[in-house]
């Protein structure tokens, strides 16, 4: 993807991949390309404020997460005075709005919700049954996958007068991807200030195309994966060793990646599904809410190390996928103690998942 990389010079590509070349390692995978492309923009940011930095700021400055809390230590220290992993970044300005244009409000919370390890695969399997049942058509050349989805997070916000919790206030983001992954496009003011959106199309600036994978997979890459959970478990385990928390939590969090935004296959879709029943920790939620505010019963799984539970929704009658939060379950220290149990770290709901025959076409202008 190359969003924002068409308003950077050759310089700060340059030194936005050395530092991101130092800090893959501590990312979960399939979030690599986004931090990139965020550090990017905020490397423009940062240099076109010291530019006018006599001018008073009235707009936050920050660094977009498709998830939260997910750690770049090199880069805080390489990029004087730009706070990331998940900061806002202000001169002290009151302004309700950041430079995506999405509005900021108080911390995103909920009640914690009671966990229970009983039923976990009689959930999973029938959800599995309702995802095989579900019709699913197959994207041909041409066609585009459309998500349109509503989001918000809660994020630590630096400003002159000291440090404190808020969040991006919800908003509509739409993506299409092409079924070979090389084109593509995004409108979301949480990560782009134009309300035309960015492209996603290959290749780069540099002339790469990067091959689709694990953790940035297109609709023909998915469509190749075994089928059988127990190898779809193996082959997840054995790409993403070495990455996230621990290997069980970033293969719950990697099928977690597929349901949310990606359109798996028919095949594949109750595999995955199967698939996550075979991890070790997985528990239900029974009452859980989507950034719509529709309620469901959750999968879920909590990160040990971090004290956040990923929360898989879905519809209690249908079993349908409704989105996915990430709330603070556990007690955290230092800095990080703001994050009190109970905040909504990072909130989805998909709204309409659809083949279109055009970028930028929605299902409405396709019929």
């Amino acid at each position: 993807m190359n969003a924002n990389t068409s308003r950077q010079n050759a310089a700060e590509r340059d030194e936005g991949d050395r530092l991101f070349d130092r800090t893959t390692r501590d990312l979960p995978p399939g979030r690599h390309q986004f931090h990139k492309e965020r550090m990017m923009a905020q490397i423009h940011q940062t240099q076109a404020a010291e530019r006018t930095a006599e001018q008073p700021a009235d707009r936050a400055r920050r660094l977009r997460l498709p998830r939260p809390a997910i750690a770049l230590p090199a880069l805080a220290a390489a990029l004087a005075g730009v706070v990331v992993v998940g900061v806002v970044v202000s001169g002290g300005g009151n302004g309700v709005k950041d430079e995506g244009g999405v509005a900021t409000g108080p911390a995103l919370t909920t009640t914690v919700g009671a966990a229970t390890g009983n039923g976990v695969p009689q959930l999973l399997d029938r959800i599995a049954l309702a995802a095989a049942d579900t019709s699913h058509p197959d994207v041909k050349p041409g066609q585009y996958v459309y998500i349109e989805s509503k989001s918000a997070d809660t994020f630590v916000k630096s400003t002159d007068a000291g440090t404190s919790l808020a969040s991006h206030e919800l908003h509509t983001r739409q993506v299409w991807r092409s079924a070979d992954g090389t084109k593509g496009w995004l409108i979301d003011p949480a990560v782009n200030d134009s309300p035309e959106g960015e492209t996603l199309s290959l290749p780069d600036e540099q002339g790469n195309t990067p091959q689709a994978n694990l953790n940035s997979p297109s609709y023909d890459y998915l469509a190749k994966l075994t089928t059988d959970p127990d190898a779809l478990l193996a082959k997840i385990y054995k790409e993403t060793k070495g990455q996230g928390n621990s290997p069980d939590q970033e293969a719950f969090a990697t099928i977690g990646d597929l349901l949310g935004e990606s359109y798996p296959p028919a095949k594949l879709y109750p595999a995955l599904f199967k698939a996550a029943a075979k991890i070790p920790g997985v528990v239900v939620v029974n009452d859980a809410v989507d950034a719509a505010g529709r309620h469901g019963v959750a999968v879920a799984r909590l990160d040990e190390t971090s004290g956040e539970r990923e929360e898989w929704i879905f519809d209690r009658k249908s079993d349908v996928f409704l989105g996915e939060r990430t709330v603070q379950v556990g007690r955290r220290t230092d800095v990080d103690a703001l994050i009190e149990p109970g905040t909504v770290l990072f909130t989805n709901a998909v709204m309409n998942r659809a083949i279109v025959d055009g970028i930028k076409q929605t299902p409405s202008q396709s019929g």
